[in-house]
């Protein structure tokens, strides 16, 4: 089970890549690795690095040394938040991860990151958003070798977001999609929405709570005890579940 808890080393790969580009005054001519070119997908204009750090699960001082280099090459200025100096350095670093991606496919771990890096909202939700409201300490129906991750976006993004995945050579479908149907592992399930509510926790972008209680009410035979983890975890609820271990239908 992947601990959503615990920091996650989603930009540890060594992988570098000498990146040539001409952006404005800035000639673009040195080493940028994955850590460096997740961290400016990451970044929000006004974000602190222990902000970014969150997004990307990802240990502070490995955020704060990257921070560091690509301030001295001039790609994000840090005055009151960090800023990406050029959309055009973004869009770089951008085509650099999802080219790592086409050479070293994403694993589950880096999989939950690529969301954040898309120019559009989204919230996590199915059986994802009890894994985050459950901080990790509820997984249900998935294996290392059959992972689905579960995505609510706007209806009028769903063609980007399909564009989007298919750069990283990740399947998109409406409907989780048999394991024998896919060539990996790893397959992203979109929601359309004509809005989202989102809510936050631990850098993940959620649906709200209650809806996710909703969802686990109805397939009660999956998440009776998550609900109950759920009832412990979070002293406003009283959600009156009991559970005593019992096999748990699959989805």
């Amino acid at each position: 089970m992947i601990e959503l808890s615990q920091s996650r080393s989603t930009l540890s790969s060594s992988k570098t890549f000498n990146c040539y580009r001409v952006i404005g005054n800035y000639q673009m001519y040195e080493v940028l690795d994955d850590t460096a070119a997740q961290t400016i997908l990451a970044i929000e204009s006004g974000d602190s690095i222990r902000r970014v750090a969150q997004h990307l699960h990802t240990p502070y001082e490995t955020v704060r040394q990257a921070v560091n280099r690509l301030e001295d090459a001039g790609y994000v200025t840090y005055d009151d938040g960090l800023t990406v100096v050029d959309e055009r350095v973004r869009d770089a670093a951008r085509e650099l991860v999802a080219a790592s991606a086409g050479v070293s496919p994403p694993s589950i771990e880096e999989t939950y990151a690529i969301p954040q890096f898309s120019d559009w909202p989204f919230a996590f939700t199915r059986i994802d958003a009890v894994y985050v409201w459950t901080q990790g300490g509820y997984q249900v129906g998935r294996e290392p070798d059959d992972y689905p991750l579960f995505l609510a976006v706007r209806e009028q993004d769903v063609d980007a977001w399909e564009t989007f995945f298919e750069s990283f050579d990740l399947p998109t479908a409406f409907e989780r999609q048999p394991q024998d149907e896919l060539d990996g592992p790893l397959q992203i399930v979109l929601e359309p929405r004509a809005s989202l509510d989102i809510e936050h926790v631990e850098g993940y972008p959620v649906i709200p709570r209650a809806e996710t209680i909703e969802y686990m009410r109805e397939n009660y035979a999956q998440f009776q005890s998550g609900l109950a983890m759920l009832d412990r975890m979070y002293e406003d609820l009283d959600l009156g579940v009991t559970y005593r271990e019992t096999e748990r239908a699959q989805p």
